[in-house]
This record gives C-alpha cells, structure tokens and sequence, in this order.
C-alpha cells in the first residue's frame, strides 16, 4: 500500500494513493464502519490481482507465440536449406542468443533471401523440365503433354538435382538433333524419288506426316518414331518402285534394241528413244535424272515395243532368214557343215503353213544360235590349233620351195627378208610333230565328252591328222632313200677318181635328177587342199645340223653372199644338195 500511496509525478494526480486517500475521505465523511472499509479493500486487492494475472498471462501466451516463431522460422530454414542442397547460408547468424524478437529479426531477411532463391530454381526446374517434356513430346508423337504444365519436386531443387535434368535435356537435344537430320534425310531421298519416278514429292510427303511438306520449318517437321519409321517404308517402297521401273525399262530397251537390229531401223528413229536406251546397263543408284523412270515413259516404250512387234510379224520371213544368216555365220566360224538351202527351205515352208508363231520361231532359232555359240565356244581351242597347225604346214610348204632355190643366196633385193623367213619358219616346222600331238589329244578328248566326232568342213579332224601323219612318214622314207641314193652316188664319183684320177668339175651343173628329186619329192606330198598341204619337214632334220653356219651367215657382211654360181654348184655337188640353213 505505501507503494500505491506514493505519488507517481507522471501520472499527475490520479494515483493508486491519490485515489485512496480520496477514497478514504469519502468514507470518512460518509461513517463507514472498518468492516466494511476492510471488506472493500480486500475486494480492491483482489481486483489488481486479477488484472496482474491477465496480463502475465497474455504476455506468457505472446512469448509462446514468438517461440514457436521462432521455432517455425528455423525449421523454414533448415528445410529450405535442405531442399535447396545449400548445407550453410552467408546470412545465417551464428549467435542464437539475445530475445526472442531479437532473433526473428535475424532469421528473417535470410528466409527472405531463401523464399526467393527457391522461387527461381523452381522457375529454372520448370524450365528445363518443360523443354524435357516437349522432346519427349515430339519423340512420342503425343504434343498434347506439352499442354500440361510439369510438376516439380520442391523437395529437390538442389544444383545436382538441376545438373541431371539439364543433362537430359542435352541428351534429348542431341537425340533430335539426329532425328530431325535422319528426317530430312528421308524427305530429301524421298524428293529425289519421286523427281526420279515423276510423283508428286508434296503429296507422298504430307501423306507420311503434314508437317514435312516444304512451308513448314525445319524446327516444327515432325521426329517421332511414327514418322521416322514410315519415311522409311516409305522410302524402301520408291525404291522398290524405282527398281521395278528400271527393270522393265531396261527389259524394253532391251527388245527396242533387238527389234531396231532385225529390222535395220535407221538410226534417227533409234535417237527418239535415247532416254529409254539410256539406262539400258545403268544401276538402279545411278538413274538421277529427274522423269527418268515415270509411267508415261515406260507406257510409251510399251507402246513402241507393240508397234515393232506388229511391224515384226509382217517382216517375218526378212527376220527369220537373218536369223539363220546369223546362225550360218556361226557355223562357218566353227568350220561346221550345214545345208543352208534346206534350212531356208524348212522356214519358208513352217512360216507358209501359219501352224507357228512368229515368237515361237525366233525363240527356236535363238536357242539354236545358243547352242551354236556353245559349240563354237568348245571347239575354239581346237580350231585355233588347227589354224596354227596349217599355217605351219604353209610355211613348211614355203621353206621347201625356198631350200629349192639355187640362187636364194645371191644378193638380189628381198634377200635378207627370205632369210629372215626361212630362219622362223624351221623354228616353227621343227614345232608341228608337238602341235600334232596336242590337237590329237585334244580333239579325242572332245569327242569323248561330246559323244561324237569332231569334223573340220565336214571331214573328221582326226583322219586328217592321220593322213598327215601317213604321208609325214612315206616323206621321211622318201629323204631316206634320197640320202642313200645320194651316198651311192658319192661312192662312186670317188671310185671314179681313184681309177681315172679326177673328179666332177666344179663349174659343171648339178644333173637334172640331183635337183629333180627334191622336187618331185615336195610334188608327191603336196595336197590340192590348204588343210592337208603336207610339204613341210622335208629339210626340217637337216636345219639343226647346220645351225653354227647359219649364224655366220646371219652375222657375215652383206656382199658375202654374192659368190658365183660356179661355187655354188660345186658346194651343192660336194655336200648335200640343200644347205640347212640360209
């Protein structure tokens, strides 16, 4: 009471004492008993206690409040922190001491700080998390997600979180990036495709996706699975197309070809069709020309294909006789035998009679000119053989008639060209006997395999070669019997010398049955025909004897063979009646 009795300056006079003191004064002037003053007093008392209760309370429950502020702020905190991946703040006060008002003061500008941060990694989440979502979108084929905003995980906005998400996102960049290049890709094939086969390119793109025709930006043309899968078919099936096309056009270049060829067309009609003979051996890769391989083109080639073969079949009989000129061309390479009188006959009688068809004809006729060919092309060795083997025999023929002549060594003009000759040709005699041989053994090798007998002009081959061989041997007998006669003939110009002292003057020509014998010899193994002109050989043994002289003679000076005829008849007379070699 002494407290509330103190006078209080600054609340000027109406005090707790003041108020008291008046009160009492009222008592006084009024006789209240001290009972009743008492009881009033207690009830004054109680009265200030209540009041000081209320407030003590309404400040406890302030400070409960600002605790669990506090509380609050610091769990803010350590959640944003946490979902921020920040494990320290700058702005965090490290003292937690001071009120609790002091320390709501300080937590809150970092909460701020962090509340902000967050609000733009979430803006940075939804960023890359929309783009993600719009690749995805586009890979799929389902733009409807891009309408749909993605719903990001603010418990994770960390930077690592941030990071992974950005890496996607390259990836899926990079992804369609190598899509929408493998997309154009496809569309530029695709337009070259259709310049190629003459097709609308716009319509087959947009009929694949509507976002490929040309107006639409690079950015926009579709990536997804879908398309990218029937570009493909797409593109598989104009190639299919593109193939097919150049295979019939080819087919038909082919049969323009053989129908300009049988029937002489001129070359100016040929020129009309340029672009369709064109790619007639080219690969299905190498037809760039755009319209090369449209339908009117190949329609076109169809329709002149049909004209030639009506005109054909009015040209039948012309056709056909070249066909078997052809054929009989083949059988003259080959040396084969035909009657082409009875064969021509035979066509004009089966095209008069109308009971075969043109194509049925000339397909009767091409396999016989296949098989023709066939033959010709199993014979061809043989045949060049024999070829090799009659020129040998000319040349043997050649060399006889050269070793005949008396004055083959004078120098007159084209004497050292015979020489030459003669020098190849023993060469090539000396390799008939082997050449022989091997075209025996050959030729009976065919017939074995073929069943039947090989004929040169219609005369076996193989009779041939023994008629060579017959009169090859009776020609050695022959040059037998010359050398003995020779040597008898010798003996006795030496008997005579010994008995008469002197001998055959050199200057004396050599008899008429000396230089007769060779002769009558190559007349007796001559043949009228050039494949049985057996000559040859006749001095072939007596050229390897006489190789060293041969030589000298080829290494001598020009004039060295301008001797006179004396010597040269006595050379004849003293040795053999032909020297070997030139």
């Amino acid at each position: 009471m002494a407290v509330t009795e103190a006078q209080n300056p600054l609340l000027g006079e109406n005090t707790c004492g003041s108020l008291l003191k008046k009160l009492q004064e009222i008592w006084d002037e009024v006789g209240e008993s001290d009972e009743q003053r008492d009881k009033m007093l207690l009830q004054l008392e109680q009265e200030c206690l209540d009041v000081y209760k209320r407030k003590v309370e309404q400040a406890a429950k302030s400070r409960a409040q600002l605790l669990q502020a506090l509380s609050d702020a610091k769990l803010e905190l350590s959640t944003l922190l946490s979902a921020l991946g920040e494990k320290s703040f700058a702005g965090i006060p490290e003292n937690t001491s001071g009120t609790i008002k002091e320390q709501l003061a300080a937590i809150a500008p970092v909460l701020e700080q962090l509340w902000q941060q967050k609000e733009e990694r979430i803006k940075e989440f939804s960023d890359v998390q929309s783009q993600i979502q719009q690749i995805c979108g586009e890979i799929a084929g389902n733009l409807n997600l891009n309408d749909v905003s993605p719903a990001v995980d603010e418990s994770d906005l960390s930077l690592k979180k941030l990071d992974e998400y950005q890496s996607e996102l390259q990836e899926l960049q990079k992804e369609k990036s190598e899509r929408l290049h493998k997309v154009l890709e496809f569309v530029s094939t695709v337009h070259d495709l259709c310049a190629v086969l003459g097709m609308d390119f716009f319509s087959t793109a947009t009929e694949v996706h509507p976002s490929l025709n040309d107006s639409t930006g690079v950015q926009s043309k579709s990536i997804s699975n879908d398309t990218l899968a029937r570009l493909a078919k797409t593109v598989l099936t104009l190639k299919e197309d593109k193939k097919q096309r150049l295979h019939k056009l080819q087919e038909l270049a082919s049969q323009l070809i053989d129908l300009w060829n049988l029937m002489d067309t001129h070359p100016e009609e040929r020129r009309l069709f340029d672009h369709v003979t064109c790619n007639m051996s080219a690969s299905v890769d190498e037809v760039t020309v755009p319209g090369a391989l449209a339908l009117d083109l190949i329609e076109q080639a169809e329709v002149e294909v049909e004209r030639l073969d009506q005109l054909k079949a009015s040209r039948m009989k012309e056709i056909a006789f070249k066909k078997q000129a052809e054929l009989e061309e083949i059988f003259a390479r080959a040396h084969i035998e035909v009657d082409p009188d009875a064969a021509r006959e035979k066509i004009m009688a089966l095209i008069d009679s109308g009971n075969i068809e043109l194509t049925e004809l000339l397909a009767n006729m091409d396999n016989q000119i296949a098989k023709a060919k066939e033959e010709a092309v199993s014979q061809k060795d043989i045949l060049d053989k024999v070829e090799k083997w009659m020129s040998a025999c000319d040349e043997e023929s050649w060399l006889e008639d050269y070793n005949r002549d008396e004055n083959r060594y004078n120098a007159s003009r084209g004497a050292h060209i015979n020489l030459k000759r003669a020098e190849k040709a023993r060469i090539l005699v000396n390799k008939i006997p082997a050449l022989v041989d091997t075209l025996v053994a050959k030729t009976r090798a065919w017939e074995e395999d073929h069943g039947m007998s090989f004929t040169y002009d219609g005369v076996p081959l193989l009779a041939m070669l023994d008629e060579y061989a017959m009169l090859r041997h009776e020609r050695e007998e022959e040059k037998r019997r010359m050398r003995d006669q020779k040597k008898h003939h010798e003996q006795r110009n030496t008997e005579q010398e010994t008995i008469f002292g002197s001998r055959p003057s050199p200057a004396r020509p050599v008899s008429s049955s000396k230089s007769g014998g060779p002769r009558a010899n190559g007349g007796a193994n001559a043949t009228p025909n050039r494949r049985l002109s057996l000559n040859a050989h006749q001095n072939g043994n007596r050229s390897t004897s006489k190789d060293g002289k041969r030589e000298n003679r080829l290494s001598a000076p020009v004039n060295y063979v301008a001797i006179s005829k004396e010597d040269a008849a006595s050379h004849v007379s003293g040795t053999e009646p032909i020297p070997a070699s030139p």
